[in-house]
């Protein structure tokens, strides 16, 4: 019970609708076991006593309980399922409210399709015990405990023998859970591990069609697919073992008192209406017992999914607020590195070396390396992604860590190679920062982005709804309206993260023209691999292994003649002699 008892605080609120539901599962299962006293009385004295006039005010009082019983069952489902999916409301929530502050350590290692598994079939599986799986465990201890009373007084030499099979079947019962649970397990990570391949493959359909990889990707799907199918039928084959054994001890007991109560109603000691009842809670004792295998199964399933539910939950969150973190409002976007090394988790080699700089508001800087040299390393660390190993990161001169996180990032803006656009319209894509921006100025900061007129163009404009990340526009599209975002918001830093690699130079002219209007009065961090986009730059970091090489102005580098020199001369000098070689 310690999953449920570490998850209390989602569905405890709710416990009045949980509490109520097993108040009305008591009159039911009350109701229930008065069914076989009814037939007791009818039989011994209605029949063997010769009272026919009694039958038919039993029949009338049957039908009355009975509708009592309906009533009492209507409360208890409606309030047992209120109970199960306002609790599970809850829990979806703070899963998602807990993947949204998770640092971004935790997305280096996580797949989508097995956060949504947990977001979906985990917290469902874990709902439905709380809705059923609960009030049938309680149903269970009340069906055997009233039961037995009216058994004891019939017969308590019968109920003595019932009293001693019950053991033998919760010992059964005991160690079918303890392989059925890690099997349910098994099952969940599988299924995880399917949504993943169906997800990753359905986003990169492009790339799968492109290069005719559709048969490795159905062999891909397949092994998925038959270890989810091989994890369940092994699970069957659990239950294909215990159910015979349990159906075999309850059918043993049922013979067993079935021989020793005709014994006694043979012998007059026990009434044919005694009997008769006793064997009807017999049953009602046996079917739960033999069929506790289907709440333990619930139960299992729910265990499973709570403990992948709490591995998100108990995620620790590494960035968040310091108790005197200010909200400074507007910085002015001075920057400075101080001796900073960094390592990312789980690596040996640092991904940036005692670097240190000073950058000043309305500078722009350029970041040029080799892939892994720690370009965007310095860029996370601004604006506080991952936290420096060793130094500070310091804006206007206070380290990162006294400001608020929403403070810091609404403060830094990004253009990403490939920027992510929403399923929704233009107009919620450019808001996205400031949803309570007029469309007047989602149209300015379209116009300034250089986005304006192929958004009119259009069927729809503005409103025009876009596919999954952004599906119909061009590459140069979406990057204007990417730039349009980050000009709405406003930022006093900006970071260009390669930006403009990934689009033919007709399109990149465009876009750095956009992106001039949108480096003014800011500090700008330039990452690029072309020397087009950072020549112009007020400084040059040029990084290798982490380590800052070289810095400096685009001429001052040149006249050094170091690793910066050498990229000019790829893409500049020698450019002509590679593409010639490249010809033959």
């Amino acid at each position: 019970m310690q999953i449920f008892k570490a998850l209390r605080q989602y569905y405890w609120p709710y416990r009045r609708y949980f509490l109520g539901s097993i108040f009305f599962l008591v009159f039911v299962t009350g109701f229930t076991v008065v069914y076989p006293i009814f037939l007791q009385l009818a039989i011994d004295e209605g029949i063997v006593n010769q009272n026919y006039d009694l039958i038919p005010m039993l029949a009338i009082g049957f039908i009355i309980v009975m509708m009592f019983k309906g009533l009492a069952a209507f409360f208890h489902q409606y309030w047992g399922d209120v109970f199960g999916i306002k609790t599970v409301y809850e829990l979806r929530k703070a899963l998602y409210e807990k993947l949204q502050y998770l640092p971004f350590r935790y997305y280096d290692n996580a797949r989508t399709g097995d956060l949504m598994s947990r977001l979906t079939a985990d917290v469902e599986g874990f709902r439905f015990f709380l809705s059923f799986g609960f009030a049938q465990l309680f149903n269970f201890v009340m069906i055997i405990v009233f039961s037995l009373i009216v058994m004891f007084y019939y017969s308590p030499q019968l109920a003595l023998i019932t009293l001693f099979m019950m053991p033998i079947l919760a010992l059964t019962v005991q160690r079918f859970d303890k392989f059925v649970h890690p099997a349910f397990k098994e099952i969940r990570i599988s299924m995880a591990s399917l949504n993943t391949r169906v997800q990753e493959n359905v986003s990169g359909m492009n790339t799968v069609k492109s290069l005719s990889k559709e048969e490795f990707e159905k062999d891909r799907f397949d092994e998925k697919n038959s270890h989810y199918r091989d994890r369940y039928l092994y699970t069957s084959g659990i239950w294909s073992k215990y159910f015979p054994v349990m159906e075999f001890i309850g059918n043993v007991a049922v013979v067993l008192l079935l021989a020793y109560g005709g014994y006694l109603a043979i012998y007059g000691t026990l009434t044919p209406g005694a009997f008769v009842a006793f064997f009807s809670l017999v049953w009602y004792i046996m079917g739960p017992l033999m069929n506790l295998g289907f709440i333990i199964n619930t139960f299992s399933q729910s265990k499973a999914s709570g403990e992948r539910l709490l591995e998100v939950l108990n995620e620790p969150e590494d960035i968040k607020n310091h108790d005197t973190a200010i909200n400074a409002g507007r910085l002015t976007g001075d920057v400075s590195f101080e001796d900073v090394s960094f390592y990312y988790p789980n690596e040996e080699k640092p991904a940036l070396q005692h670097v240190s700089f000073q950058v000043k508001h309305g500078e722009t800087i350029g970041l040029m390396g080799q892939t892994g040299a720690g370009k965007s390393s310095v860029t996370q660390l601004i604006a506080r992604f991952y936290e420096a190993t060793h130094g500070q990161v310091k804006i206007d001169g206070k380290a990162v860590q006294e400001y608020t996180i929403k403070t810091l990032r609404e403060n830094i803006g990004f253009v990403l190679q490939e920027p992510f656009l929403f399923s929704s319209s233009i107009r919620d894509n450019i808001s996205y920062g400031r949803p309570e921006a007029e469309l007047e100025e989602i149209v300015e900061a379209a116009k300034r982005a250089d986005a304006h007129e192929f958004i009119e163009a259009l069927p729809s404009g503005y409103d025009t709804v876009l596919g999954e990340r952004g599906m119909g526009l061009s590459g140069g599209q979406k990057q204007r309206i990417s730039i349009a975002r980050a000009l709405l918001v406003n930022p006093s830093i900006l970071i260009l993260d390669d930006a403009t690699s990934a689009v033919d130079m007709q399109t990149e002219v465009k876009i750095q023209k956009a992106f001039r209007e949108l480096m003014k009065g800011r500090t700008t961090f330039i990452i690029a691999h072309r020397i087009s986009s950072v020549q112009h730059a007020d400084q040059i970091f040029v990084l290798e292994n982490g380590k800052m090489k070289e810095r400096g102005k685009h001429s001052e580098l040149l006249k050094e003649g170091g690793m910066y020199k050498r990229i000019y001369d790829i893409q500049y000098q020698d450019l002509q002699t590679i593409q010639e070689e490249s010809i033959r």
